[in-house]
């Protein structure tokens, strides 16, 4: 890889509430940790030992300080301009139900730095709030629609925020437009939901296929797994048993071990997945399920190292 796959969006702090036991904590009190989907995703990545350059904004208050040190200790290169002493950084209050499971409420502001595609780099990743909340979401849609010839692969993760962008008819408009400039699209079940209520995943799925550049549509199903669908077929991957901690982070884990998985197929760059075949498809979405199922483990936004991985699933 001759140059870092660029993950472009938020980085903001998620607070625990106070009201869990999961929190991570084990004395009810708020936790905070360093969050945000596209930052979670370049985490992963670079834990994955896929080089990573992130494209993001917040400041230099104490939240920031604690966004900077865990990016820089995680191996995460900053874009010139993510850090801006006039920038407060942006929150996510999370509450897990008693299974786990986030429900967030956000006070984020999104106004990315200049965009642009360095030689050699191999993907670009974005998606989340920082594709929809405005006035990034337009610089995001029209980079990505510069990348049109470009030897790059896109890969978009909506991962739909009803408290952002409550209008599903709208919000789904918007994400078809940005899925149709992607090579891969993931989804999670519960987006699928929220953006097409009562539409199956499949059916979803080769909706957004009919769009000449997509050739492959991933959905997350929690704790039953995956399923792929691409120009090739569909393959199903079931999930590992586990005993689930809290679900914090785990789509974000999914997705950056999706893509360590395409580049160590070598279905990145210049190829655009034009080599992806059945076969390699269910062993990178199985990848990508057993790195969900290590964060699901442990407490909030914590994707495994790719020695985690191997001592844990095997080679």
């Amino acid at each position: 890889m001759s140059a870092p796959v660029l993950v472009i969006g938020e980085a903001l702090v998620d607070i625990v509430s106070a009201g869990s036991k999961k929190n991570g904590n084990g004395n009810g009190k708020p936790k905070a940790t360093p969050g945000g989907s596209p930052a979670n995703v370049a985490v992963g990545l670079a834990r994955l030992g896929v080089p990573t350059s992130l494209v993001t904004r917040f400041g230099t208050d104490p939240y920031g300080d604690q966004l900077g040190a865990h990016l820089f200790g995680n191996g995460v290169q900053l874009a010139p301009g993510s850090v801006d002493p006039g920038f407060r950084t942006s929150t996510a209050t999370a509450k897990l139900d008693a299974a786990g499971v986030a429900s967030y409420q956000f006070d984020i502001t999104w106004e990315p730095p200049a965009l642009s595609l360095s030689r050699g780099c191999p993907a670009v990743h974005t998606g989340s709030i920082a594709t929809l909340l405005e006035p990034g979401a337009t610089a995001i849609r029209e980079f990505l629609g510069s990348l049109a010839d470009q030897p790059v692969t896109v890969t978009l993760d909506p991962n739909a925020r009803p408290t952002i962008t409550p209008d599903p008819v709208s919000t789904w408009a918007a994400v078809r437009e940005l899925a149709a400039l992607s090579d891969l699209v993931k989804l999670s079940d519960e987006d699928c939901e929220f953006l097409q209520p009562g539409q199956s995943p499949e059916s979803i799925a080769v909706e957004l296929l009919s769009a000449p550049r997509t050739q492959c549509v991933v959905i997350t199903r929690g704790g039953e797994g995956a399923l792929a669908i691409s120009r090739e077929g569909r393959i199903d991957v079931t999930a590992p048993k586990i005993d689930v901690v809290d679900t914090v982070g785990a789509g974000d884990s999914f997705m950056a071990a999706l893509i360590a998985g395409l580049n160590s197929h070598s279905l990145l760059s210049a190829a655009r997945l034009a080599g992806l075949t059945s076969d390699s498809l269910r062993d990178v979405v199985d990848y990508a399920v057993k790195a969900a199922a290590i964060t699901c483990t442990r407490h909030g936004a914590d994707p495994p190292t790719a020695a985690e991985h191997t001592a844990t699933w095997g080679a």
